[in-house]
């Protein structure tokens, strides 16, 4: 029979599920930062081992990697160069010259991928309409070369003034170079990101440039290694938009898997919220090295064109570096199990940014990590059993955890007073809840949204842990945890399509609206998105998903509008309506008598084969459950340790249901119910953890 395998790398753990019809066998293998396609191989040859299946029965492969975002928060990409016209190498240093926190004066913008000396000019210019105004000239771009020789560029990023609209000169400038230095990785900004706005376009192609070596190495890599074990079948990589595409488009452009592992995340929310019926919710992704939170309402991600990589200052907007890709909308921070704790010269207790990563990983782990981190204090606190961690792979270190919280933590934090490593680990632990709920409040409010009525939906390895306490800061009533949830964003990529959105920038006002332009500007789309696609999905199981990027004529952002799947019924009071319908719901209000523009469109090309997402479920509470035997877990509200229920995650029924304190355990995560919390298994399996009335 027939199999499908997603593998998912994060920054400690790589995640494999492989499903067979309705059986899911998943596994966690640490991640291997020599060549992670190691570890993915590593995990793809034990759950083939645990199922024997043949590799040759494998279906799809389908892959989600956090290499590209780790490379550029880490700063460990290519040495790159950014050839742009003459008079514009510093707008990626300019930016958009506002500030992004007005009274501290002290803040700092991320600094450009490509110093100002590889920043390099082109004699040549097009105006707005992408004419000519003066001839592009080679030897401007020759002349270039031995720089890039001396300082050891692998790779070039170019981005002329207003290449959105001709693309001609930049296709000139790489032809120059792929002449003179055979080998050179080149990316262009009217391939990358053709959208009008000078510094974003720069800000993308760049992030394009920095990591493409990087990913084009890796990627080969693992399709080389899947192949050499006898798999024949096609490799999809997730994007950050959340579709699944080809391997030579991802090799081609990596930057749209800045978020690939993530966005997986987001869809299985999406389909947990839609098939519990939950509104309002909040996804809660949290890993070994950072955590992720999204909102999705009706079942449905919030989607954006733009997406900030390391946002530096308190969450806020403008401190990250811009890329304008297809994104599933989400606040990613470094806090995760491997994220490190530390006393600062203040004597204030930190958590991360730093993670311990895999290699060495948390002290518990024994691999020769001497920081504790946030899965010690999990450790410590009793949420893990030493035993049994990732699924009975690892035994954990516990007194080597309780050293280095007392010695590191305990003591810089208690100056002179009694705290033990207990006291400590809780301490870590709060930190790092809090610091995941002001991303929450910080994300939602960016959104105009609130928590009250939110369901948080958790998964990850260390998210089952966190998720009541969590709630409970952002004073949320309901948790739902899926089946495999550690292993989320993996099981997400099975649930998503097959798709390719493709970007033009195309200025129309609605008055002067061009039927024709649009259609053909459409088409061109079209072919565009279906050459990416390929063979992959037959022409007759594509559905089509257009929109126009639109506002106010004068104002400096868009809001984006569906349009019509028939084109030829696109006219002007169709058009408006829905763009104030948009703009009401967005801003509460319209403006009258005032123009309105379109700047972009897109074109969303996605497979409808068959219906990919979870059935519906339903939570009845039938059975009460004992447990057979309880273990000792320290509960926030009483300040001591608690004698918690233990139950194994996969003898529970539908309808089971149990008080907290209680762990429910399974191979590759804990769920931790809270004091106050009652769990129920919803027909389907997923736990349902909700406030008891007296508790709120």
């Amino acid at each position: 029979m027939a199999f499908e395998l997603a593998t998912d790398i994060g920054g400690t753990f790589t995640d494999v599920v492989l499903r067979n019809g309705d059986e899911q066998t998943a596994i966690k293998v640490l991640t291997t930062y020599d060549d992670p396609a190691n570890g993915v191989m590593q995990g793809v040859d034990a759950v083939i081992a645990r199922t024997g299946l043949a590799p040759a029965d494998c279906r799809v492969m389908l892959h989600g990697t956090t290499l590209a975002t780790n490379a550029l928060i880490e700063r460990r990409g290519a040495v790159t160069a950014l050839f742009t016209t003459e008079g514009h190498r510093d707008a990626v240093e300019m930016a958009l010259e506002n500030r992004f926190e007005q009274y501290d004066v002290n803040i700092d913008r991320p600094a450009p991928l490509v110093p100002r000396p590889l920043r390099l000019p082109v004699s040549e210019r097009l105006d707005a309409r992408g004419d000519v105004l003066k001839p592009f000239n080679p030897d401007s771009v020759r002349a270039a070369v031995p720089q890039l020789q001396a300082a050891g560029v692998t790779s070039v990023a170019v981005g002329l003034l207003h290449a959105y609209a001709n693309g001609s000169h930049e296709q000139r400038v790489a032809e120059v170079l792929s002449e003179a230095m055979p080998g050179l990785s080149i990316s262009l900004s009217s391939e990358v990101c053709p959208e009008i706005r000078e510094y974003e376009r720069l800000s993308t192609t760049c992030a394009n440039a920095y990591v493409k070596p990087l990913m084009d190495t890796y990627l080969e890599s693992l399709a080389q290694k899947f192949q050499a074990r006898g798999f024949d079948c096609p490799v999809l990589l997730m994007t950050s938009g959340g579709g699944l595409t080809s391997l030579d488009t991802a090799r081609q452009f990596p930057i749209r898997l800045v978020e690939s592992g993530p966005a997986g995340g987001a869809i299985l929310a999406g389909e947990v919220a839609r098939a519990g019926g939950y509104v309002e919710t909040l996804s809660f992704d949290m890993g070994g090295t950072t955590a992720k939170l999204c909102v999705i309402d009706h079942g449905q991600p919030l989607l954006s064109r733009s997406f900030e990589v390391d946002r530096s200052y308190r969450f806020k907007k403008g401190s990250g570096l811009p890329v304008r890709i297809p994104v599933i909308e989400m606040v990613e921070i470094g806090a995760g199990g491997g994220s490190i704790a530390w006393v600062d010269s203040l004597g204030r207790l930190q958590v991360g940014p730093e993670s311990a990563g895999s290699e060495p990983g948390p002290v518990c782990y024994g691999l020769g990590g001497t920081r504790p981190a946030v899965t010690d204090a999990d450790l410590l606190l009793g949420k893990l059993d030493p035993t049994s961690f990732a699924g009975g792979r690892m035994t954990l270190d516990v007194a080597g955890a309780a050293e280095a919280m007392r010695n590191q933590v305990a003591q810089p934090l208690a100056d002179g007073s009694s705290m033990n490593e207990v006291e400590a680990a809780f301490g870590v632990s709060e930190v790092v809840n809090e610091n995941m709920a002001a991303a929450a409040r910080a994300h939602l409010s960016e959104w105009g949204r609130g928590t009250g009525g939110r369901t948080l939906i958790a998964f990850g390895g260390a998210a089952p842990l966190h998720a009541c306490t969590l709630a409970s800061k952002l004073k949320i009533d309901r948790v739902v945890v899926p089946v495999n949830a550690g292993v989320g964003s993996a099981v997400g990529f099975l649930l998503a399509p097959v798709g390719f959105e493709v970007v033009r920038s195309h200025y129309m006002t609605l008055d002067a609206l061009d039927q024709q332009v649009i259609t053909t500007l459409m088409t061109d789309m079209y072919t565009e998105a279906r050459s990416v696609i390929g063979s992959l999905v037959p022409e007759e199981a594509l559905k089509v998903l257009r929109r126009a990027f639109m506002r106010y004529q004068g104002q400096g952002y868009e809001i984006a509008v569906d349009l019509e799947e028939d084109l030829d019924e696109l006219s002007e009071e169709a058009l408006r309506a829905r763009f104030e319908a948009n703009y009401r719901a967005l801003y509460g209000r319209t403006i009258p008598g005032l123009p309105v523009e379109i700047l972009s469109w897109t074109l969303n090309l996605v497979a409808s084969t068959e219906s990919r997402g979870l059935p519906a479920e339903s939570v009845e509470r039938v059975r009460a459950l004992e447990p057979s035997s309880t273990t000792p877990l320290f509960d926030p509200v009483a300040g001591q340790r608690l004698e918690a229920g233990c139950f194994e995650r996969d003898t529970l029924q539908a309808g089971d249901h149990l008080p907290g304190p209680a762990l429910i355990r399974e191979a590759q995560t804990t769920v931790v119910v809270a004091s106050g919390f009652t769990a129920c298994v919803g027909d389907r399996g997923s736990l349902v953890l909700e406030r008891n009335r007296e508790a709120q």
